[in-house]
């Protein structure tokens, strides 16, 4: 990127580079929570661009948010950054999930720019044709059993409360950071055998509907793997790991841990905004 003498900030730094994606798949946000990582979220939304941009849901948890009204401002920025992006020229898709299902009475409309929709089939650069859905549909105990469902996202919201303390304890002690529900989503037998089917049903979808693979949310579980030459692609969450799923200029895609790997991909250098000018929460 270059600069010009006059490119300088407010604070006299260059400013930072930004990463340049042909698209972006984001889901599982939670606003309206206190495990949304929004922060984290705000400063990928600020330093990438796109040419389409999917919400593939559970943006807003309505399930939470009616049982005690929790919206600081971050949140609120999340929403007008992305009609920012829309208004500019983003092709912008919102897929509502389970936790945000109200918007699904909105299909077809469209909101400051930005569509709502029930799916999309995305064709990528070198040609694949990928299904793009929530995945709240190949949950057997949402589907079957909602109120199970919202015990277990209250259980799981717990989970991420006691996963900072136990995080600020482990900083105190100098270990790294660790995130209990993911340790217990990939330990625990019953949770690892839940996402493994899930990803089945998922993939048994897209050679149904004779796509070239799938992208989902839903289980929190950042992925690209292969089944059989059905691609399964899971853009994770922005409550524990902050990952996305983009599509490179030339149709590769691609898993970011935005927490773990931002600084490395923005090549930042001493001369550029340091961590401290970015809106980066803890880790915890």
């Amino acid at each position: 990127m270059r600069h010009s003498a006059a490119g300088l900030n407010s604070s006299g730094m260059l400013p930072m580079k930004s990463l340049r994606f042909r698209s972006i798949w984001i889901s599982d946000v939670h606003l309206g929570t206190r495990a949304c990582k929004a922060d984290y979220l705000l400063d990928f939304l600020a330093h990438t661009d796109s040419q389409f941009l999917y919400l593939v849901g559970d943006m807003i948890d309505i399930w939470n948010l009616k049982n005690g009204w929790y919206w600081p401002p971050a949140h609120n920025q999340v929403i007008q950054n992305i009609m920012a992006k829309a208004a500019h020229g983003t092709d912008v898709t919102y897929i509502p999930g389970n936790h945000d299902e109200v918007f699904r009475d909105h299909y077809d409309r469209v909101f400051g720019g930005v569509k709502v929709a029930p799916e999309a089939i995305h064709i990528t650069r070198d040609g694949r044709r990928l299904l793009i859905l929530h995945g709240d549909e190949f949950d057997a105990v949402v589907k079957h059993s909602k109120w199970l469902a919202v015990f277990g996202g209250w259980l799981y919201e717990w989970l991420l409360q006691l996963n900072r303390w136990v995080n600020l304890v482990r900083r105190r002690c100098g270990f790294s950071y660790w995130s209990l529900a993911a340790y217990l989503k990939h330990k625990v037998k019953n949770a690892v055998n839940f996402i493994s089917h899930f990803e089945q049903a998922v993939v048994r979808e897209a050679r149904r509907r004779h796509v070239d693979g799938v992208i989902c949310g839903h289980i929190h579980r950042a992925t690209i793997e292969d089944y059989s030459g059905v691609l399964y692609c899971n853009d994770g969450d922005w409550v524990e790991s902050c990952t996305a799923l983009v599509e490179h200029l030339d149709g590769r895609l691609a898993i970011i841990h935005w927490a773990d790997e931002s600084v490395y991909l923005l090549q930042e250098t001493e001369h550029e905004i340091n961590y401290s000018h970015r809106r980066l929460a803890p880790t915890d």
